[in-house]
């Protein structure tokens, strides 16, 4: 991509990594591998990524992101199997890929989502029903976004169908004012978790815990920012029972990894740690909560704790307007 300092398709970016013996491959659709390999690198590290999407299967460098050097020494990777070389992909993240990559911007059906899905490597799954899995976990997320008064990216067409939204006509009536009230007041209450006093923020953070699913939650300092915070029992269908130590963080610059370290090291005798910031973290510290043979340190970022807060009713108020429109013959 540096060479070429334009956007690639992933068939011919293949092609040249083929043709410059930087990457070898057995496989018989290579390029669909190294299509599916940017891809996770750019879900799993967003706006951190080397890389980004300009429109369907074609990358360009991220010119945020300083390019590391080629070694003096070009060595390569090889891929003796397909299955070998593929990264698994959540199931929602797999069907936006799909959507994106073979649907023209036309909706699909689930099961086909799912068929192209697996044929591609983007999931990797045990289960003898991968279909219903693919539209459960699509249909959750619809009504999960729904519920954090967020557009959802993928659309319910009826049938089995589904799309994605950002392939739909821009809506400039009524649902699009509501999107931008909806983000408005999302950024407030953003805004207002930074300008609550120490003990009001780690109280809000144990209410929030106990709408989780948390049980037994104590919050364990009044003020400061150090050690475990909040320690509850995280209670899964009655039957599952963990001990999870957190820590909260009311910060605006990111998470780093010592912090993760510290975490680890607080933890009890069958403890789990979660950390709650309100910025977000950094590379290493995402690295260092899931660094092999430690216990993993689950981590939710301010994004992602107002989503939460706001889908179990905390520091905002839901009002129902009903929008009418046609309706279409349903499944």
């Amino acid at each position: 991509m540096s060479e070429s300092n334009e956007p690639l398709h992933s068939s011919e970016l293949t092609q040249k990594m083929l043709d410059s013996k930087l990457w070898e491959s057995r496989g018989i659709t290579p390029w669909a591998t190294v299509d599916a390999r940017i891809a996770v690198d750019i879900k799993r590290n967003g706006a951190a990524s080397r890389f980004m999407r300009v429109k369907p299967s074609t990358f360009a460098l991220n010119p945020h992101i300083a390019a590391a050097p080629l070694p003096a020494t070009k060595e390569v990777a090889t891929a003796s199997d397909p299955d070998e070389a593929s990264v698994a992909l959540s199931f929602n993240d797999a069907a936006e890929e799909i959507l994106q990559r073979f649907g023209a911007k036309q909706a699909m059906h689930y099961q086909k989502i799912t068929e192209r899905a697996l044929q591609e490597g983007l999931i990797v799954t045990a289960g003898k029903t991968p279909e219903a899995t693919m539209y459960a976990q699509i249909l959750t997320e619809i009504s999960r976004m729904e519920k954090r008064g967020e557009r959802p990216r993928f659309v319910k067409h009826g049938k089995g169908m589904v799309g994605l939204a950002e392939y739909q006509l821009v809506d400039k009536g009524l649902a699009h004012q509501i999107d931008i009230h909806n983000k408005e007041v999302r950024d407030k209450l953003h805004k207002s978790l930074h300008a609550m006093d120490w003990g009001e923020f780690e109280t809000l953070t144990g209410k929030l815990l106990a709408k989780l699913g948390f049980e037994s939650v104590e919050v364990t300092r009044a003020s400061g920012d150090g050690g475990i915070d909040v320690r509850g029992t995280l209670l899964i269908g009655n039957v599952i029972r963990t001990r999870i130590a957190v820590q909260v963080k009311r910060w605006k610059h990111n998470v780093q990894a010592p912090i993760v370290t510290q975490v680890r090291g607080s933890l009890g005798i069958h403890e789990q740690g979660l950390i709650i910031t309100t910025s977000n973290f950094s590379t290493g510290a995402r690295e260092e909560s899931v660094a092999p043979n430690r216990n993993p340190i689950a981590l939710m970022n301010g994004e992602e704790l107002v989503n939460l807060l706001i889908e179990h009713n905390i520091g905002v108020r839901k009002a129902d307007h009903h929008l009418l429109e046609l309706g279409e013959n349903e499944e």
